[in-house]
């Protein structure tokens, strides 16, 4: 799979732009600031509606405009795809695939995948486990694009079910207790039922992707910190309780028990989720927990080890998504101003990975950082515009 053409109308810093590729490498050259990194920015948000930088989607807009726009068209098994999302202000936004709308944005999944490895991937390693969550889901996504539609589900459920639990305890605390628990159980067993069922396929799904993933990650991280003790991956759940064989890195139960378990750790909770107003179990609550020999990395790395698991992360999920053999090849690989943050090894692991890519774009401030193996088509950004100089 290859970017064939990139087009931002009002995104970011971007009034407009528009750049055309090829498969290979191509490197986006400009200082801080000039807006190149908004430009990868938007390739990822096409292969994942969300971006690597904010949690939202308003800052993506740029100011004074109402709506931003971007267009892409891929080039996969010989046939051209066309994705399109327009970014709303303060309401939902709207997709097209080959020009036709879509009911939901997210049915343009899959029509571009990427890698993205950027500055930000260190809170991965150092940041709470809600970067890691996202880290592993972009990839259950990558993967399998239906699962996007399972974890829209499942938030939506949290959400609800949140408020449920909030304004219950509240009641409790003003009326006829015997008469509301009664009413709160049936009302919260029905959507413990949909929490259990929608959070054991999520659950499910990153299981099965941390075991794919955990020996390219390990490999990778071999290669780039050949001195180091192993990388180690463990999925830390609230099922582990009702699961315990959960704890065996091999274990992939099946949904149903997932559901089981889920279930049984609600029932267990919910005394301490009525006292709290808030949603103790589920998936929501999980951790990727990674190691280096017996001691977890965050809080021990040092900085050095801490890009190289995160670089490790990336590369191992670039080579999981090859060996998938997903419809479309290979994804394109999007390197944004990292070489700068890296030593030689690592920068010869990442180019090496690169070089192999059907496609990588890489952004730079300076052209001397992009190691020559990947001198291909380059771009120079600034002053509000894109042009190729090779």
């Amino acid at each position: 799979m290859y970017v064939r053409h990139l087009s931002v109308a009002d995104f970011r810093s971007w009034r407009s732009a528009e750049l055309g590729f090829e498969p290979g490498p191509a490197v986006l050259v400009g200082a801080n600031g000039q807006g190149k990194t908004n430009l990868v920015e938007a390739l990822a948000y096409l292969a994942t509606l969300g971006s690597h930088r904010v949690a939202t989607d308003a800052p993506l807009i740029r100011a004074g405009a109402e709506r931003a726009v971007v267009r892409c068209a891929t080039v996969a098994d010989g046939r051209e795809l066309r994705a399109e999302v327009e970014i709303v202000a303060g309401r939902a936004n709207r997709a097209k695939l080959n020009g036709a709308p879509v009911n939901r944005p997210r049915e343009i999944l899959g029509a571009l995948r990427t890698v993205l490895f950027a500055p930000e991937d260190l809170a991965i390693v150092r940041g709470d486990p809600s970067e890691r969550r996202r880290f592993l889901d972009e990839v259950v996504v990558a993967r399998t694009p239906r699962l996007a539609g399972v974890r829209a589900d499942y938030e939506r459920v949290l959400k609800q079910r949140a408020a449920l639990l909030k304004s219950a305890g509240a009641a409790r605390r003003g009326g006829d207790r015997r008469t509301l628990d009664s009413t709160l159980d049936s009302t919260l067993d029905v959507w413990d039922g949909h929490l259990a069922e929608h959070g054991a396929q999520l659950l499910r799904a990153r299981l099965a992707t941390m075991q794919a993933l955990r020996p390219h990650a390990a490999a990778a991280y071999a290669q780039v910190a050949p001195t180091s003790a192993p990388l180690t991956l463990r999925y830390a759940t609230s099922v582990t309780t009702s699961l315990p064989e959960l704890d065996d890195p091999q274990a992939l139960p099946e949904v149903v028990v997932l559901e089981a378990a889920l279930l049984a750790e609600l029932a267990r909770a919910r005394p301490a989720e009525l006292d709290r107003g808030v949603n103790l179990v589920g998936p929501h609550r999980d951790d990727l927990e990674l190691g280096l020999g017996d001691l977890p990395v965050r809080g021990y790395a040092s900085h050095g080890e801490g890009w190289s698991v995160a670089l490790s992360l990336r590369l191992g999920s670039y080579e999981l998504l090859r060996s998938d053999e997903l419809p479309g090849g290979d994804p394109v690989l999007v390197l944004d101003d990292v070489f700068a943050e890296l030593d030689g090894d690592r920068r010869e692991q990442l180019a090496l990975a690169a070089g192999k890519a059907e496609q990588a774009i890489v952004t730079a401030a300076v052209v001397g950082d992009v190691p020559e193996q990947l001198a291909g088509a380059r771009f120079d950004v600034a002053d509000g515009a894109v042009r190729r100089v090779r």
